[in-house]
């Protein structure tokens, strides 16, 4: 099973303007390449790494690391504010399809999630006992 996948969605350009353009992305994790990151590449070739767990978590709550800056917005919007260099980029998306996207993530690629500890079936529990 291949652990590329690809979604598309469309984003919403915060702008000055009264309508915000909306534009086609397509969203693609490669747990081969880069397990932590989800791509979002936008026409004209622009493409951004934003790491999977900020995302997630964005989705609920406000976070900021590392020049991102994602929040919800009312209860099926979230805004990824991105700045580096050239500026300050702000897009908009509804919820519902990078929920379904980062669930995907999870179910078709999970031996790229962190490692969970295995605790043998066998082993119990030993009563603490007094030696004389």
């Amino acid at each position: 099973m291949s652990s590329v996948i690809h979604d598309h969605a469309r984003a919403r350009l915060v702008t000055d303007a009264r309508d915000l353009p909306v534009v086609p992305v397509e969203l693609r994790f490669d747990g081969a390449e880069s397990p932590a990151a989800i791509r979002i590449a936008y026409p004209g070739g622009t493409e951004w790494a934003v790491e999977r767990e900020l995302l997630e978590r964005g989705l609920r709550y406000p976070v900021e690391q590392d020049g991102w800056r994602i929040w919800p917005c009312g209860r099926v919007q979230v805004v990824v504010e991105r700045h580096d260099a050239a500026g300050v980029d702000v897009v908009q998306f509804d919820c519902a399809p990078l929920v379904r996207f980062l669930r995907r993530t999870h179910q078709e690629a999970p031996h790229h999630d962190a490692p969970k500890r295995e605790t043998p079936q066998h082993e119990t529990p030993r009563p603490e006992t007094a030696r004389a």
